[in-house]
């Protein structure tokens, strides 16, 4: 569970947790117990693997092709096959990683301490290490010959996928207090659309840099530092022309990925990031109350309190269902259409942050202690 938000100040080590502000303490935000209800959808479990702890960094799932990719933060990815979980293989980077994994299912590449950027082919053979100017939170993106990577000092560079060679590097100016989150890169088609602190959106040429455009997705407000942090929170989602994403302490909303103008904006905070299906935009707030939005208009669809202070993952449209995890290891299957419980099934009990994704029939969570899981529906 995210017991307190993290921040760091530019320029400096200093760390703020326990901010009561933002803490998720239980004696002042209590999660919401599970409460019984019956079961109208049939999940069942297609298979499991183990990678490894994540600890406290962002290792989601990665999905090319038919196979998955996984890391650790003990320092081990592996591929496996997306239908069965099968493990077709696994290496060692022989450091600890902190990011990952990224890759279009011929280049895999991950983050590792002290800004260690890492590739492999698709056999799991070492391609390349170079190193980033700072730590590298974010997970990787690959595409277009290319591996992009922020690192926290706000540079963003790209190297060539195939030797390691860097290609351009675009620097963006800090904000004095930022989240010590991990915003991320969306590749798709020639773009790469890159998240960052202060709450801004960059689309970039994947092959050289040059920006497209920048548009603000949260504008920072309020009297103080701390009420001004407004920082894209995990992973822009693209889906045909739009791109959507979130502000930690601003706003949700979609642009059109041709000229970064806003479709519709709502004001919601979340730490989390979005998700989005071909009618609703989905994402759990601060508070863990998960929403769903028309993906046209930005209008209420539906929200559900029932989960509140659970320290929800990214939620993510699967079938008729909406799938989320929690601080426990619960996955919980909400309906699509009006946000009602469906159905709910348990993991190794670890927290549960990592995005879950879609692989064929099936959707798959990583938990905090390393058990990656698959669900279909019966």
């Amino acid at each position: 569970m995210r017991l307190a938000v993290k921040f760091a100040y530019a320029g400096a080590v200093l760390m703020l947790t326990g901010c009561s502000l933002f803490s998720s303490d239980k004696q002042h935000n209590p999660p919401a117990p599970l409460v019984d209800f019956k079961s109208t959808l049939a999940i069942k479990t297609a298979w499991t693997a183990s990678i490894g702890k994540t600890g406290e960094f962002n290792f989601s799932p990665a999905v090319a092709g038919d196979s998955i990719y996984v890391a650790s933060s003990d320092g081990y990815i592996a591929r496996l096959d997306a239908a069965s979980g099968k493990q077709q293989w696994r290496v060692s980077a022989d450091m600890n990683l902190i990011a990952g994994v990224g890759t279009d299912g011929d280049t895999i590449a991950v983050a590792g301490e002290k800004g260690a950027v890492l590739a492999y082919d698709n056999e799991g053979k070492l391609r390349w290490k170079v190193q980033a100017s700072s730590e590298v939170l974010s997970i990787p993106a690959v595409g277009n010959g290319v591996v992009i990577v922020r690192s926290v000092d706000d540079k963003v560079v790209a190297y060539d996928a195939t030797t390691g060679d860097k290609r351009w590097t675009v620097t963006r100016t800090l904000p004095i207090l930022t989240l010590r989150n991990a915003p991320g890169i969306a590749m798709d088609g020639p773009n790469a659309y890159v998240a960052l602190p202060g709450g801004h959106l960059l689309a970039l040429l994947a092959k050289n840099g040059a920006a497209r455009w920048e548009v603000a997705v949260g504008e920072p407000r309020g009297a103080t530092d701390l009420e001004r942090v407004a920082d894209v929170s995990g992973t822009p989602v693209v889906a045909g022309s739009d791109i959507c994403a979130v502000t930690f302490q601003g706003r949700i909303g979609c642009f059109d990925t041709a000229n970064g103008n806003p479709r519709w904006t709502k004001t919601m905070s979340s730490t989390a990031g979005v998700s989005v299906d071909e009618r609703f935009v989905f994402a759990s707030d601060e508070h863990a109350i998960v929403s769903a939005f028309a993906r046209d208009t930005g209008s209420s669809a539906w929200s559900n309190k029932s989960l509140e202070n659970r320290g929800l993952s990214t939620p993510i449209s699967f079938g008729r269902a909406v799938a989320v995890g929690d601080y426990q290891g619960y996955v919980h299957f909400l309906s699509r259409e009006d946000g009602s419980m469906l159905a709910r099934m348990s993991t190794d009990g670890s927290a549960i942050h990592a995005t879950p994704v879609i692989a064929g029939a099936n959707v798959v969570f990583q938990t905090q202690s390393g058990e990656v899981v698959a669900y279909t529906t019966e």
